[in-house]
């Protein structure tokens, strides 16, 4: 199975969710694409097998991803203070992947009913979906 992860400024986000992930369920195979360096390379001390960084990258691994993982805002042109471009907002959402988006209520967008939880709980919350869903495959 392969799952991307995708994450822009620091990478906080997709560092924790790849090893919340990799703590779980060490042997599957996590590509780590940032919107920018310093995100990938914190991705990748997560634990990340692969690690790319940019526009492209985010076209290529959604191409054949089987699972998505990030920030709302990743589907979001223009979000993530101007990183995403519109160009992977549409690369993300038309990929086949399953997509698991952490609601955020940043980049200008109010997701109404999820519920505000710590940082920590979005993480715990977001791999017990991903695990759950590789386990139905």
């Amino acid at each position: 199975m392969k799952i991307v992860v995708i994450d822009g400024q620091g990478g906080k986000i997709g560092q924790a969710v790849i090893a919340a992930l990799k703590a779980a369920a060490p042997s599957e195979e996590i590509y780590a694409i940032g919107t920018n360096s310093a995100a990938t390379a914190a991705m990748l001390k997560a634990g990340a097998d692969h690690g790319a960084t940019g526009e492209n990258p985010v076209i290529v691994a959604g191409r054949d991803a089987d699972i998505i993982v990030g920030p709302i805002g990743i589907v979001i042109a223009d979000s993530l203070l101007g990183e995403l471009t519109p160009a992977m907002a549409v690369a993300v959402g038309q990929s086949r992947a399953q997509k698991f988006l952490i609601p955020l209520n940043k980049c200008a967008t109010n997701v109404i009913g999820a519920s505000e939880m710590p940082f920590s709980d979005y993480i715990k919350q977001t791999a017990a979906s991903v695990l759950a869903h590789i386990a139905e495959q």
